[in-house]
């Protein structure tokens, strides 16, 4: 079996596509950053590994990585889940903010993917997916910072799915819209009324629907699909 590893797999959209390619026969390993109490739940309930990992930190994706190969086998396929806000309309944005999302948002997913791509291009083989968001299509009102980075994602996805595709390594992006994720549902209900009321297809998305996503392109089957974005809004914003 393949050993998938899911960074912030264990909460939300990334607890969806843990469990999802765990239940098709991958062998996977989730990691979190602060909230251990639910990685421990997940993880007993789930039987999944958790390893602790702050993906800001170069170092810290190294070494995390080395023990799981070490421990666990090759990882074949990554899928770069973790992400954090810092919400302020731009003029009141401070640099703190800004810099926070970028070095996580979008630092994070390199730190995630360096340490992984040279074994991948000994192995000749990879799988790697970002998820990043529609909102780096679109932009969005009080993520400047945000959308930047997961513009910045997209860009990144492009130029390496040029480097690896001759050594068998597909990468890709996923743009979710409107996800019914906890954070999503404590929106106040008129603000999340509002976001309904634009989505044509008419409600929120689910975790699973990304999931099913990120599970076809880990696949053996989708190894001619590489550089592609993948929108997953429900119609709320069109490529």
């Amino acid at each position: 079996m393949k050993l998938a590893v899911v960074t912030g797999g264990t909460r939300g959209i990334g607890a969806a596509i843990s469990i999802l390619l765990q239940e098709n026969g991958f062998d996977v390993i989730a990691t979190y950053n602060q909230d251990k109490i639910t990685a421990e739940t997940f993880s007993n309930s789930r039987k999944i590994p958790v390893f602790q990992l702050d993906i800001s930190d170069y170092g810290g994706c190294e070494l995390v990585f080395d023990n799981i190969e070490r421990d666990y086998g090759p990882i074949s396929v990554l899928v770069a889940n973790a992400g954090i806000t810092e919400d302020a309309a731009f003029h009141k944005m401070t640099p703190v903010q800004w810099n926070s999302v970028i070095n996580v948002n979008l630092n994070g997913v390199f730190n995630s993917i360096h340490p992984l791509w040279p074994r991948m291009l000994d192995r000749s083989f990879g799988r790697i997916v970002v998820i990043s968001s529609i909102n780096a299509q679109k932009g969005q009102f009080g993520q400047a910072n945000y959308a930047a980075a997961k513009a910045g994602e997209i860009g990144l996805v492009k130029s390496l799915s040029l480097e690896g595709a001759k050594k068998n390594i597909t990468v890709n992006a996923i743009c979710p819209g409107y996800i019914a994720t906890d954070m999503v549902r404590k929106l106040p209900q008129k603000v999340l009324d509002k976001v309904v009321a634009g989505i044509p297809i008419g409600r929120l998305g689910n975790t699973e629907e990304i999931a099913r996503a990120v599970l076809f392109l880990a696949q053996d089957s989708a190894g001619y699909i590489t550089g592609s974005t993948l929108t997953i809004n429900g119609g709320q914003y069109l490529t």
